[in-house]
């Protein structure tokens, strides 16, 4: 994804004279020419994310199209004012493209982690999230949204789906399958695991490469007796809320599986995580299994 990425941002810087792009410290030598050939709208700013973005700001006032480029963490957490008041407050559009997602960066420790990267930008209006689940996807993606004039964070990943590459809409769900007895959420880099587990079965599974906006009208279409499953490269929880809107009024039973809200402490590889975590089919095949054998409403 990454490498489709600066392929889209030199092809772009120059042939769209509106547009520029801002690192921090990082992709450098991938992007050396541009950097060099156009120093009025391509610079490194170094480990200044904060500033980075409120340079940006400065430049989406005039008209231009900012693209950034950083480490998840640094992108979100030690800019979240500059998110919420430089862009979300004055109405501004900006493309953000993390690096490092959730536990991407396995063995840098709990700075280079970023689970918790929707749940904190799904709380401020007017941004957008996108996880797109391979590199093909998130051309499209970017390319439906990036001159829509809203922050859009972009969570690219080094772990892509390979099995399926989707032919995904911004803002839009993707029926993979239909079926009858619960409704599968697959988030970004899950649905390649989530197939594994669910192809097949009398289940509809739902691929979401858009977090934010939620499209809802396709999950209320699938109710499905109410059963849902969540499979999601981030933080529990972070989705809950657009579930429970979209069956506004039904009773739903949420299953899980997806990184648990605690610091992460242990160190490892990316799968070794994924594994301690329990991002896994053998979890996915439990937390279905639970979901189908548990009667909506428990009698007393």
């Amino acid at each position: 994804m990454r490498r489709s990425f600066l392929a889209r941002v030199a092809e772009m810087i120059k042939n769209e004279p509106d547009t520029t792009f801002f690192t921090a410290d990082i992709g450098m030598w991938a992007l050396r020419d541009i950097l060099k050939e156009y120093p009025d709208r391509c610079t490194n700013v170094g480990i200044y994310e904060d500033g980075m973005f409120s340079i940006a700001a400065g430049m989406a006032r005039r008209g231009l199209v900012p693209t950034l480029f950083g480490i998840q963490p640094y992108l979100i957490e030690r800019t979240l004012e500059q998110i919420k008041m430089d862009f979300a407050y004055q109405k501004l559009g900006v493309n953000v493209v993390g690096t490092g997602a959730a536990v991407d960066y396995s063995k840098y420790g709990y700075s280079h982690y970023c689970a918790e990267d929707v749940h904190v930008l799904k709380a401020i209006p007017g941004c957008e999230f996108v996880a797109p689940g391979t590199a093909k996807e998130f051309i499209h993606l970017f390319n439906q949204s990036y001159r829509n004039g809203h922050p859009t964070f972009f969570r690219i990943s080094d772990h892509p789906n390979v099995e399926y590459d989707i032919n995904v809409e911004f803002g839009k769900a993707t029926v993979i399958q239909q079926g009858q007895k619960a409704t599968i959420i697959a988030v970004s880099v899950m649905l390649d695991v989530v197939m594994k587990v669910c192809k097949g079965k009398d289940v509809t599974v739902l691929y979401y490469t858009t977090l934010e906006p939620f499209d809802q009208k396709t999950l209320a279409q699938y109710y499905n007796k109410g059963k849902i499953l969540i499979v999601a490269p981030h933080f529990e929880g972070s989705l809950t809320h657009d579930v429970i809107k979209a069956f506004r009024g039904k009773p739903v039973l949420i299953e899980e599986v997806a990184f648990p809200r605690e610091i992460f402490r242990n160190y490892g590889t990316y799968d070794e995580k994924m594994e301690y975590y329990g991002l896994t089919p053998v979890n996915i095949q439990a937390k279905l299994n639970r979901l189908l054998e548990t009667p909506l409403y428990e009698t007393v």
